[in-house]
C-alpha cells in the first residue's frame, strides 16, 4: 500500500498521480467501463487535481469539502452546465470513495455534497418520415453506398450506440436468426434483433461491398472505411451528416438521434418498456422512461395544434 504522508509538495503530487493511475486501472480492470467513459473520468480528475495543486491542497486527507465546492464553483464560473458539473462531481466522488476503500485516505470530502440540480432535457429525435429520407440517402451499388445503407439500417433497427456500431465484428452477426451481439457499457453483452430490412441491407453489403473495400486478412471489423480498416466514430458522424444534408433534413443531426428515434418509435407503436430497456442496454429502466416523456410531449403538441380548444 502506498503511504500518503509525503515529505514535500512535489512528492505529494507525484503520489496523487499514482493514486489516479491506480484508480484508472481499477475502472478498466475491475469495473470494465468503456474507453469513452474511462477517458472522461481521466479528463475530469486531471482537471480536479490540477485545481487542487494550484490552490494549496497539501495532503489527500487534507482535501476539504470547501475545496471541492470551490472547484465546482470555478466550473460554474467557467460556464459549465449543471449536467457537466454533476458529471465532474460523480467522477470526484468515485475517486474519493476508492481512496477510502483502499485505505489511502481516511476521509471523503464529497460525502455530504449534493449534485448540481439538472433539468433533464428531452432527447431530440427524427420523425418516421425523416428517418425514411435518411435511410434512402445512400443510393447506388458502390461499396461505400452499400456500407452506408447497411450502417444506417442497422443503427435504426437496433438502437446501438455509435461506438457499438463501429465496434461490431463479423462474428457478432448471427445471420441464421437475424440478430447481432454487442458489448455495451460496463462490458455487458446483449442480443438485439436486426429485422428483415436491416438484415437484407447487411447481406447485400457483405456480398457485394465489404470485399471491395479490400480489408486486411486479419481485419474482423464489420464496417470498414475506404482504406479497408475499421471505421471510427468520427468517420461515421461525417458520413451521417453528409447523408442528412443529402436527404434534406433541416435540423442538425448526430448519431444518438437514431438511437432516440429507435426507442421512441418502438414505444409509439406499442412496444413494452422493459423490452426496449433490454434492447437499449439500459441498466436502469428510469433511463428508458425518458422516451415515454417524449411521447407525452408530442401528444400535447398534436392536441394543441389540432384540437379546437387546444
Amino acid at each position: 500500500m502506498i503511504c500518503w504522508r509525503a515529505s514535500n509538495l512535489l512528492e505529494y503530487w507525484e503520489l496523487m498521480d499514482q493514486y489516479l493511475d491506480i484508480f484508472m486501472s481499477y475502472l478498466i480492470v475491475e469495473k470494465g467501463l468503456s474507453t469513452n467513459t474511462i477517458e472522461a473520468y481521466g479528463r475530469d480528475l486531471r482537471r480536479y487535481l490540477d485545481y487542487l495543486e494550484k490552490n494549496g491542497a497539501a495532503a489527500v486527507d487534507g482535501i476539504s469539502q470547501t475545496q471541492v465546492l470551490d472547484f465546482l464553483g470555478a466550473l460554474k464560473e467557467a460556464g459549465l452546465s449543471p449536467r457537466s458539473r454533476a458529471r465532474f462531481l460523480s467522477s470526484i466522488r468515485g475517486f474519493h470513495r476508492f481512496l477510502m476503500d483502499e485505505k489511502y485516505s481516511a476521509i471523503d470530502p464529497t460525502l455530504l455534497l449534493e449534485s448540481p440540480r439538472t433539468i433533464r432535457s428531452l432527447p431530440r429525435l427524427l420523425s418516421t418520415q425523416e428517418v425514411e429520407s435518411l435511410l434512402a440517402a445512400p443510393c447506388g451499388s458502390e461499396p461505400l453506398a452499400l456500407r452506408d445503407r447497411a450502417m444506417f439500417e442497422v443503427l435504426y433497427a437496433t438502437g446501438l450506440r455509435v461506438s457499438e456500431l463501429v465496434g461490431l465484428r463479423l462474428s457478432d452477426i448471427n445471420r441464421d436468426i437475424g440478430c447481432l451481439s454487442t458489448l455495451g457499457k460496463g462490458s455487458k453483452q446483449r442480443l438485439v434483433p436486426l429485422g428483415e430490412v436491416a438484415m437484407c441491407a447487411l447481406e447485400e453489403y457483405l456480398a457485394d461491398g465489404r470485399a471491395q473495400l479490400k480489408p486486411a486478412t486479419d481485419c474482423q471489423y464489420l464496417f470498414l472505411n475506404r482504406r479497408g480498416s475499421s471505421l471510427s466514430r468520427q468517420g461515421f458522424w461525417k458520413i451521417l451528416k453528409g447523408a442528412a444534408l443529402k436527404s434534406g433534413i433541416g435540423c442538425a443531426i448526430y448519431p444518438h438521434m437514431l438511437r432516440h428515434s429507435f426507442a421512441t418509435h418502438l414505444l409509439e407503436n406499442g412496444a413494452d418498456l422493459r423490452a426496449v430497456q433490454v434492447m437499449l442496454g439500459h441498466a436502469d429502466i428510469a433511463t428508458t422512461q425518458i422516451y415515454t416523456h417524449v411521447i407525452r410531449e408530442r401528444l400535447k403538441q398534436v392536441h394543441q395544434q389540432f384540437h379546437p380548444r387546444g
